[in-house]
């Protein structure tokens, strides 16, 4: 339970998760996560940023009972998600008056989530203000941050940004604000690369978009709060403007041993020639360190045996998802073993058309390497040593 007053009249009313581990059947939460909603009082009306995970609407009409709130005029919604819209039918259903106030696109997914009647809803165009009395919220719509309908609401008087998606982390903690950077940032980096990184582009609009205002604080639907908001928008900055880095990520299977030998190989001879590895058995690794990895990748090399002349399955799935987590990489190859044929160069290949990557010429063996494939690896990573320094990779 978060109920606290972190400014007069501005409440958090959101649930911590200690226990959840897997977040959309897909992503694992090492550190549990939150559901942030805030209340805010004005004088003459009162609004909710946000609701709950669906699982947890008890929780969030507790905290409204225990500030003995009998009156609501606006159920914010940034972004229609259930991990933020999941309580907006109890919610709604406590407080019949209240309208939720969302863009025009979340009126007609949260109408579809919720079947709710469509005069609960007051769209607002962007930047667009409401008023609560002597407090006044501002609407931005950033879309693709990181659904097309999600937008920011700013809270004028007080320069305080309800960023919802943007700008998370998936942590539970009992901390209001950040009090550990280290942990958040690394948190916060994983949160950007499995969630935001596939929408880069539209992040890095929406980030020039808000370089007029003033926060101080940044309030996220997921992890604590920023009062000090430089932290993360620096953060976000890198991630998002800053070239790739002098770093390979290689992501590999092997299964008897063939494919292990080149990647060892590989590694320490890209160690020689200055370029940093970060390498990872796809048999036992978290896809949260993986995509994290991927974020400042200059290279991906992908390294895979052959399974009925195919990639390993784990190796497909990590190209799957590199193609749609779409990071910075400038340039991708791939490595591995066969036994009798293989057609795994070209399989991979066709998994990664989302990837803007220039493909260095594959090295792939019959059975264990022989000196010619070691050859053949010393030039690969000749190769990409050569490259990240060309691009001014650091």
């Amino acid at each position: 339970m978060k109920l606290r007053e972190f400014v007069k009249g501005i409440y958090t009313v959101g649930v911590v998760d200690w226990d959840r581990r897997l977040f959309d059947s897909l992503i694992p939460l090492p550190d549990g996560t939150s559901y942030n909603s805030y209340l805010i009082k004005g004088s003459e009306k009162t609004a909710l940023i946000d609701t709950v995970d669906r699982l947890m609407p008890n929780v969030l009409i507790d905290n409204l009972n225990l500030l003995g709130i009998k009156h609501l005029d606006y159920i914010i919604s940034n972004h229609a998600e259930p991990d933020h819209s999941g309580a907006i039918p109890q919610v709604v259903a406590k407080y019949p008056e209240a309208k939720v106030v969302c863009t025009p696109r979340a009126k007609d997914i949260l109408i579809d989530l919720f079947h709710l009647p469509a005069e609960k809803f007051q769209t607002v165009n962007d930047l667009e203000t409401i008023s609560l009395g002597n407090r006044t919220l501002e609407f931005i719509h950033a879309p693709w941050v990181h659904w097309p309908e999600t937008m920011l609401t700013y809270l004028k008087e007080e320069q305080i940004l309800f960023s919802c998606d943007f700008f998370g982390s998936h942590i539970a903690t009992t901390d209001l604000y950040v009090t550990d950077e280290g942990r958040v940032y690394e948190a916060a980096k994983r949160y950007y690369a499995e969630i935001m990184m596939p929408f880069r582009t539209q992040i890095h609009k929406n980030l020039e978009k808000i370089e007029e205002y003033q926060f101080k604080i940044i309030a996220p639907s997921h992890g604590p709060m920023y009062n000090r908001p430089d932290f993360i928008i620096k953060a976000y900055h890198e991630w998002v403007f800053d070239e790739p880095k002098n770093i390979v990520v290689l992501p590999y299977i092997s299964m008897h041993g063939s494919t292990r030998k080149m990647v060892d190989y590989l590694v320490s001879t890209l160690a020689l020639r200055g370029v940093k590895v970060e390498q990872f058995d796809l048999s036992v690794t978290d896809i949260g360190k993986l995509a994290m990895a991927l974020v400042d990748a200059g290279t991906i090399v992908i390294g895979t045996p052959t399974v009925l002349t195919g990639p390993h399955p784990s190796i497909a799935y990590a190209a799957v998802l590199a193609n749609a987590l779409r990071p910075k990489a400038k340039f991708a190859s791939i490595i591995g073993s066969y036994g009798w044929g293989t057609k795994v160069v070209e399989t991979i290949a066709g998994l990664i058309p989302n990837l803007k990557v220039e493909i260095i010429p594959p090295v792939i063996c019959k059975g264990q390497p022989r000196e010619v494939d070691y050859q053949a690896l010393e030039k690969l990573a000749e190769t990409i040593a050569q490259k990240h320094k060309e691009n001014g990779f650091k």
